[in-house]
């Protein structure tokens, strides 16, 4: 049997320097045909043109391919599969393929894309780059310009999935091998320590933390990885599934049938408040135990520690539990508040009352 194609999905918000990693990526790739698809689109549509012609070996206008119309993980069907085929089936094929795609692309509806009949057996996911604008990290917020981000959702008429920028950033985080802390040369040293230290925990076990500056990262730093994530997609779950028929596997070979069944009702959330910690290890302790007992997918909000003008934000997927201070309470009230997220059914007054013991 041939050998598969690898693919790298580079994921992340509008302006976090997808594209620039991408272009370094180009310089340094020595003799590697890489073929590029590009999702950016609207404001965006420069990306193609910085890379489309942009003069650097094994790169032609023929391996930038754009696909401009609409959010990719709500047109895999109609563009993604195809433009795959497509190269997949050229009399060169190129050694690997780099998608580039739209800040609000879920990543993982593309993740399983990897498995449709057509394309399976000829290509595999080497890995899911995140890329994360640190400086705007390190401010509270999800993109250097976040007006820009919501002019280009309000702009975007094929996105099918209501998805917050919160729960985008953390579906970004927990579908990456790599998760890429860009633009860390223009920061304090200190300040993208504590920038990268604040991802740790919110990312699935093993996965690598890089920063990148001006001159982007070797290829052998985001190439190679060998991770197939199209066989590990229940490990890079959703905060919430967004039901695509092309996580079936049942596909009419001549005709994609492509549809967005939220399936919110799987799902319960609801929001536990109670006064200020003492014991912020205990109750560390007290939420792990409440995520194993009831099965829990995510507890996530902000805590009152006594003694400490700080509010502590709290992160936990699954079992891992993330505690960091983020910013004063000023007029803010000082009240703990937990948002539990799980599959229907959970046992909301039990929980309530062991996270509030």
């Amino acid at each position: 049997m041939p050998q598969k194609i690898p693919a790298t999905v580079i994921t992340g918000f509008l302006g976090a320097g997808k594209t620039t990693l991408i272009r370094n990526l180009l310089q340094q790739a020595n003799g590697k045909r890489i073929a590029l698809i590009i999702n950016e689109f609207g404001d965006i549509g420069v990306d193609g043109d910085l890379l489309k012609g942009c003069g650097i070996e094994n790169c032609t206008d023929d391996d930038v391919v754009e696909l401009s119309n609409g959010c990719i993980c709500c047109t895999v069907a109609d563009d993604f599969v195809p433009t795959i085929e497509k190269l997949l089936g050229r009399a060169d094929p190129p050694d690997h393929i780099v998608i580039e795609t739209s800040g609000l692309a879920l990543p993982q509806p593309l993740v399983r894309a990897f498995n449709w009949p057509e394309i399976r057996t000829r290509t595999t996911i080497d890995g899911v780059v995140t890329v994360v604008d640190g400086p705007a990290l390190a401010g509270g917020r999800f993109a250097a310009d976040e007006a820009k981000v919501t002019a280009q959702r309000e702009a975007d008429d094929s996105i099918e999935h209501e998805t917050p920028l919160s729960e985008l950033f953390e579906d970004q985080l927990t579908c990456a091998d790599i998760v890429v802390v860009s633009k860390t040369d223009t920061m304090e040293a200190g300040r993208a320590d504590s920038t990268v230290e604040a991802l740790q925990g919110r990312t699935r076990d093993g996965v690598r933390l890089v920063r990148s500056g001006i001159d982007g990262l070797a290829p052998n730093v985001l190439l190679g990885l060998d991770a197939g994530a199209e066989d590990d997609v229940a490990a890079r779950h959703e905060i919430h599934h967004h039901h695509h028929h092309d996580d079936e596997d049942d596909h009419d070979d001549h005709q994609h049938h492509h549809e967005h069944e939220h399936g919110h009702d799987e799902f319960d959330s609801f929001v536990v408040s109670f006064g200020e910690v003492a014991d912020v290890d205990a109750l560390r302790a007290q939420v792990e135990a409440t995520i194993r007992k009831h099965d829990v997918l995510r507890v996530k909000g902000f805590l009152a520690v006594e003694g400490k003008p700080m509010r502590m934000v709290l992160q936990a997927v699954g079992p891992r539990i993330e505690t960091y201070f983020d910013r004063p309470f000023g007029a803010d009230a000082r009240q703990s508040n937990l948002v539990v997220i799980g599959m229907h059914g959970l046992d909301e007054a039990a929980i309530r009352t062991e996270l509030t013991a």
